[in-house]
């Protein structure tokens, strides 16, 4: 089944985040236990040639691939999905302008403006013809508009409407930066989980999906709660951190 049709059916799936561009690594993380690994080229490492190679392994492990592009890049987002990939998030998607580019860029006529030329995607999804993949891929592939300002916040309602945006993506770090005034970066900040709960619930009341990056996954069920449907997790960082500390904690446990 796809991304979209996993969503649609009412999953909650758990992505994996990955930041090393090396296709090596990104296979590892494509045989743990998440739904799907997400590529991330706006903080992570992750380019373009890093991304095409490392869509292989992801979709080779019979899971859906998301990529984040850079701020601005939406000629990615066309790229990623020409690659492989099923969904792509656009990080700081503030004004109406911003959404109706990134749609744009992620469907083909005559929602959007997309190209046609589905090199490596195409053959990687292995499945139909041409003719199916233009007629399916406005519905099987996942926009992501990311909600991370208060700019944002005040043209959510105009965004959720832009035709070919299919859901939010919440980033909690950057947004809890901007509800504080800057104080901040604290992406639990309880002062603002109401207005994070009113924007998933706007999203689904719109008919579109919601998202969402987890730093703490002790609060994961709260957001799941809340209406978000993908949560982004465990970068390799954070996995080697945590491997590392349970090895070591549990071999010098056994040696004292």
């Amino acid at each position: 089944m796809s991304l979209s049709s996993r969503l649609a059916a009412g999953e909650t799936l758990y992505t994996a985040w990955s930041g090393v561009p090396d296709a090596l690594t990104v296979e590892i993380m494509a045989a743990q236990g998440f739904d799907a690994v997400t590529l991330d080229m706006q903080h992570g490492g992750h380019n373009e040639d890093s991304v095409l190679r490392s869509l292989a392994p992801v979709l080779s492990a019979g899971k859906p691939a998301l990529v984040r592009i850079p701020v601005g890049r939406f000629d990615m987002a066309s790229r990623a999905l020409d690659f492989g990939a099923e969904a792509v998030i656009a990080p700081m998607v503030n004004s109406l302008e911003d959404a109706r580019r990134f749609a744009a860029a992620m469907k083909y006529p005559p929602v959007g403006e997309r190209s046609w030329g589905p090199t490596y995607g195409f053959p990687r999804h292995g499945q139909g013809t041409h003719a199916d993949w233009l007629r399916d891929s406005n519905a099987r592939t996942i926009s992501f508009a990311m909600i991370e300002t208060r700019a944002a916040v005040d043209v959510l309602d105009g965004i959720l409407d832009t035709p070919g945006i299919d859901g939010i993506f919440l980033g909690p770090s950057d947004f809890s930066i901007a509800w504080s005034g800057g104080a901040t970066v604290n992406p639990s900040l309880e002062d603002m989980m109401q207005k994070v709960e009113e924007i998933a619930s706007r999203a689904r009341k719109a008919g579109k999906f919601a998202a969402i990056y987890v730093v703490d996954p002790a609060i994961a069920g709260r957001f799941v709660s809340m209406g978000f449907q993908v949560l982004a997790l465990g970068s390799e960082h954070a996995l080697i951190k945590l491997g590392a500390e349970t090895l070591l904690k549990a071999a010098r446990s056994s040696a004292k």
